[in-house]
């Protein structure tokens, strides 16, 4: 239907949205464990106002009921404040019956808009923003060359949250290699109990293109922990969270165990879920079911 920069990507949860391409490709894209927009032709742009509104009324006309959009590619909130309240708008013009509006959200995209400019967006639609914070590791962010501390991924969770917009936080599994892995996990927890957000997503790192830019990264030491590996990290995660009512979800293709919950009142559980499946009780998915 719309004339997309391909390839275009999305949280999983989006799978019924319009995809709306506001921009193509990611403003940062120096992310050592990222392939996502490395191509020649996702170079980062903001896409044309006109274009944008074009691309709306075509879905408008298409006789689909669309409720929800998603502001493509990576990188959407980067666009300035401004662009940002105008997509909005035409949105509401061209389909009122939408409910909702997302986008992801590299914490820096926020540091030059205020916590009002943000509440605006969310009367506009602007419900949920998908933050790709990493880790809470510094030595790890510094590595992966992710261009965030701690510090700035709290500062943005926390302003996301003042706006009355929901956040929804991404962590990637052995990020920190064999090396870093527990430190990336109490790291990571001490950020999401800081943070408090409303939705939390566990991936394991993936490198289909290779691991060369990770082996640069950590002076030609990654190594990626095995499945036990990745379940201790992930023991060691939930253990020192303290959430009080934030959806939890390791449900993506690359988790080798599934595992669903509201934290806080289901860490008990899912902790026992993992002692399980190191045990054996418990199967984890094989490679070919992880769908990459």
């Amino acid at each position: 239907m719309l004339d997309y920069i391909e390839p275009v990507f999305r949280p999983p949860s989006e799978w019924k949205s319009l995809i709306l391409q506001v921009t193509n490709g990611c403003s940062w894209n120096q992310c050592s464990f990222c392939d996502m927009y490395t191509q020649p032709q996702k170079q980062f742009r903001a896409q044309k106002l006109d274009k944008i509104e074009q691309d709306i009324i075509t879905a408008a006309q298409s006789g689909y009921a669309f409720t929800r959009v998603f502001l493509a590619d990576g990188d959407a909130m980067s666009l300035p404040f401004n662009r940002l309240k105008a997509i909005c708008e035409l949105i509401n013009t061209h389909l009122p019956q939408v409910t909702r509006i997302s986008s992801y959200c590299l914490p820096r995209n926020l540091t030059n808009k205020t916590v009002e400019q943000l509440y605006e967006l969310q009367q506009l639609g602007l419900s949920i923003l998908y933050v790709g914070c990493e880790s809470g590791d510094d030595e790890v962010l510094r590595r992966i060359n992710k261009g965030e501390t701690f510090t700035t991924s709290l500062a943005a969770l926390q302003k996301i949250s003042q706006a009355g917009i929901k956040s929804s936080v991404m962590i990637l599994m052995g990020l920190g290699g064999v090396k870093l892995s527990q430190q990336h996990a109490i790291a990571s927890a001490a950020l999401m109990n800081a943070a408090q957000p409303d939705y939390l997503s566990t991936l394991v790192v993936t490198l289909p293109l290779g691991t060369q830019r990770m082996d640069n990264a950590f002076d030609g030491q990654f190594v990626l922990p095995d499945q036990v590996g990745l379940l201790n990290e992930m023991h060691t995660l939930l253990s020192h969270l303290n959430l009080n009512k934030t959806i939890f979800r390791s449900d993506h293709a690359s988790n080798y165990l599934v595992l669903k919950g509201v934290l806080g009142k289901d860490k008990p559980l899912l902790i026992a879920q993992i002692e399980q499946a190191l045990k054996g009780m418990i199967p984890l998915r094989h490679e070919w079911q992880r769908g990459l």
